[in-house]
């Protein structure tokens, strides 16, 4: 029987399916600059299968006023935690753009490592990857991890991570679950208490790092942001602004 360490990240981006998906960009995330400090449904937290406020805390989102704009505050402290918003995007192509701000990093972050398996923020995207096209192994961790949520589990995500250390550009695995795969877009100090803005083709990165396993982009199921300091007992804040997935 695999141990909840082992199932980590299978719920990285766990999510309730649309019921269809919106046609107008701006409209397929809801905004956080309409809500007042909750972040605003359908946008909603998700944690490890089976965890709970006793076992581990959850990381806390709220929606806050920064720099002269609503932003989403993400507070990681000895936490995990996710907050996701379903979507059912089928269009051939897809875009993510966004703006974040790291003001505490995780020091002992070392995403090449279990013990150090922590980020100060991640933007994540799930894809609806066939299960039978998942290798065996992980396939059976995927049902195992299903049996322990109600949220349906996700077969494949691609993470967009402010990290501590890894040089910008950096492309791995999740160290506790193929399942999720790293891009790091922006790392170090330099930049801390700095709003910057990225914007990704989140298909043709989810093709190439998801190339062993298939050779097609795939149905969006959620978009999400999270960050956890639970293995290396510590705390970061970062903040996201204006997520927008787009063609």
């Amino acid at each position: 029987m695999a141990s909840q360490t082992s199932l980590r990240h299978l719920p990285l981006i766990a999510c309730v399916l649309a019921a269809t998906g919106a046609n107008a960009a701006d409209t397929v995330l809801t905004p956080f600059k309409d809500s007042a400090a909750d972040p605003p449904p359908p946008w909603h937290v998700v944690g490890l299968p089976g965890q709970n406020a006793q076992s581990k805390p959850f990381t806390q989102f709220a929606v806050v006023e920064i720099d002269g704009r609503k932003a989403l505050r993400v507070e990681a402290n000895l936490s995990f935690g996710n907050i996701v918003h379903p979507v059912r995007w089928t269009q051939p192509t897809a875009h993510l753009s966004w703006q974040w701000r790291v003001d505490d990093l995780i020091p002992k972050a070392d995403l090449t490592t279990k013990q150090g398996d922590d980020t100060a923020l991640k933007v994540c995207v799930s894809f609806d990857l066939p299960l039978d096209q998942v290798p065996f192994v992980e396939r059976q961790l995927l049902k195992i991890g299903q049996s322990k949520t109600t949220e349906p589990v996700p077969t494949a995500n691609v993470c967009y991570v402010w990290d501590t250390n890894l040089p910008i550009g950096t492309e791995l695995d999740n160290a506790f679950s193929r399942r999720t795969r790293y891009i790091v877009l922006e790392s170090g100090p330099g930049k801390l208490k700095q709003w910057k803005s990225e914007k990704r083709d989140v298909m043709a990165d989810f093709k190439r790092l998801f190339a062993d396993e298939t050779k097609t982009g795939l149905p969006i199921t959620a978009v999400g942001v999270g960050a956890d300091a639970d293995n290396t007992k510590t705390r970061s804040v970062a903040y996201v602004a204006d997520l927008v997935l787009g063609p």
